[in-house]
């Protein structure tokens, strides 16, 4: 999601006397009465409060609702209510600090147990979480006092004086498998949510979700900033959300981002890929614009996945997912179906699943390569050239899933999901299926790991365990790892037990109906939420989120590190 309200409020009331100054006029002025001063001081301070709490609701519907509801009833047993909430109310030092630091394990909230995960708000400042804090704490029942920038910024100097780094400890490595080594090459200052790297170089890029970009030498552990996303996006319209990034054959960068944007009708999602000239060995990037620019309706409520992963296929072109804009195809905007600032329709011609683009081209067509996929975060190619990508399912308890994808084809979404029958709807709300639709099924996962057996396969993964990055094992591996996908999970953030934490082994291969079914295995765990994996040789680099594995830990989602696995 982004970072950053748009709309955008008078936050200050001021008594303006214009002849202020001037001796010969301040006799003919007179300065009000202190009653009147008095008065106008309280006026000026319930303005205040309330152009606070406005600009609150508005970053809150923003940043807050997909979890907590736009009504602040949150849902019952997942994510816990901010309406009439004894736990909020109880410490308002404590709820900064939540908003900044985001929190993870059991809570009771008006005697009901919560076990979930809250990340931090990333990239807001101080008086952007103030205004949050201030429009719930004074709304739905509740009757607290406002929240200043001030003892924001008091509760975010505490906390980097504590020295996160030594206070929220790193997971312990895990144990390799047979024939590798395993270490800690760094840990990050910031989130990282993606890894590349070029021929010849001796380093690697590391993305942050607010767009600015890292090189790491990982023999060293040497991180530098190379790019700020002040440097290269218009940041004026809200805060960005970078959540692609790759480097193509002729050495260029490319890095996708996401942006809410304050528009007529409604909010949009504008997407722009960046483009650079070829880098040269240092890394830093030169010529580096918009290549693609392109918009389309924000998510219909809170809902919106954004466009992500991109990488050059075999053939030579640019392949991106592009995420659904609504949770399962709802189409009204449920409990945000007053709210005029949403479409009120379903998916769009471009988003729920993947593109194809013409590297050649400065300006290329969009095609829509293949439909039907709600949020792959990645996608990889095997030795034929043959594309799969990975796909996170909606909150209804679908499993995830891994598809065989071709050009030309739909794999269901919003109409169909995971082991769900095409005749049953995963919602109430699910729209029909245009008539002579043909869907594509999710390769079936015949285990022994991640929830598929040989006597009950599952359609692919456990449901949230949130399928995160994903390569395709060739010469430079073992002989018992070659030919195989690895995939990694980010784990689950709703729902119990958890599920995830680690890295599977794929081996894909054609049933008797010649279908792809999946043999699968881990490969490394636990892991701290690893969200990107990137090959180098006889090395993997694994790009873990946070730190704390699981979601009963009682820790935030601090930064956090990069892993090297190596044989």
């Amino acid at each position: 999601m982004p970072a950053d309200a748009i709309i955008r409020y008078p936050g200050k009331f001021f008594w303006v006397d214009p002849l202020a100054g001037s001796p010969n006029h301040a006799a003919m002025f007179p300065r009000p009465s202190a009653a009147l001063a008095a008065a106008l001081a309280l006026t000026a301070v319930a303005f205040a409060v309330d152009s606070q709490s406005e600009r609150g609701r508005a970053a809150f519907q923003i940043n807050c609702a997909a979890c907590h509801q736009p009504t602040g009833e949150g849902i019952r047993g997942i994510f816990p209510p901010l309406a009439h909430s004894d736990y909020l109310m109880a410490d308002k030092a404590r709820s900064i600090r939540i908003a900044l630091q985001g929190t993870s394990g059991p809570i009771t909230v008006n005697g009901l147990e919560y076990q979930g995960v809250m990340p931090p708000l990333p990239g807001l400042d101080d008086q952007k979480i103030a205004d949050i804090l201030t429009f719930v704490r004074g709304s739905w029942s509740n009757t607290g006092d406002a929240v200043t920038p001030a003892e924001v910024s008091d509760v975010r100097t505490a906390l980097a004086a504590s020295d996160p780094n030594q206070t929220d400890p790193f997971a312990p490595l895990p144990q390799p498998p047979a024939g590798f080594k395993i270490r800690e090459v760094v840990r990050l200052p910031a989130h990282g949510v993606r890894l590349a790297t070029m021929p010849g170089v001796n380093w690697i890029f590391v993305l942050n979700p607010t767009g600015d970009l890292y090189r790491l030498e990982p023999d060293t552990g040497n991180l530098a900033r190379v790019l700020a996303a002040k440097d290269y996006a218009e940041l004026a319209v809200g805060g960005l959300d970078a959540l692609g990034l790759t480097i193509d054959s002729r050495q260029r960068l490319y890095l996708v981002t996401n942006q809410r944007v304050t528009e007529t009708p409604w909010h949009t999602n504008r997407v722009t890929i960046f483009r650079s000239a070829p880098l040269d060995a240092t890394g830093v990037p030169a010529n580096f614009k918009a290549w693609v620019r392109t918009s389309y309706p924000w998510g219909n409520s809170y809902y919106n996945h954004g466009v992500g992963h991109i990488a050059e296929g075999p053939d030579g072109m640019i392949y991106v997912s592009s995420g659904a804009r609504t949770d399962g195809g709802e189409i009204d905007g449920g409990v945000f179906r007053h709210e005029t600032i949403y479409w009120k329709g379903g998916e769009t011609d471009y988003t729920a699943g993947i593109w194809r683009l013409d590297p050649s081209k400065d300006t290329p067509g969009l095609e829509m390569f293949a439909r039907g996929i709600r949020n792959a975060w990645s996608f990889a190619w095997n030795e034929r050239g043959e594309l799969f990508s990975a796909s996170n399912g909606p909150d209804a308890d679908q499993p995830e899933e891994l598809d065989f994808v071709e050009r030309g084809k739909h794999y269901g979404f919003p109409y169909q999901f995971g082991d769900r029958p095409e005749t049953e709807k995963p919602y109430p709300y699910t729209p029909d299926a245009p008539p002579g639709l043909t869907f594509v099924h999710a390769i079936r996962n015949v285990g022994p790991a991640a929830g598929g057996s040989a006597t009950k396969p599952i359609a692919t993964f456990h449901p949230h365990s949130s399928p995160a990055g994903m390569i395709f094992c060739g010469a430079d591996w073992p002989a018992a790892l070659r030919g195989k996908l690895l995939l990694g999970r980010f784990g689950n953030m709703i729902k119990s037990p958890d599920v995830g934490y680690d890295v599977l082994a794929l081996d894909l291969t054609r049933n008797a109906a010649g279908v792809y079914e999946a043999r699968t295995e881990v490969f490394l765990a636990p892991l701290a939420r690893p969200l990107d994996l990137l090959p180098i040789g006889k090395k993997l680099y694994i790009l873990e989120y946070s730190r704390p594995i699981g979601t009963m830990t009682g820790r935030s989602l601090s930064p956090g590190r990069v892993l090297e696995l190596s044989w």
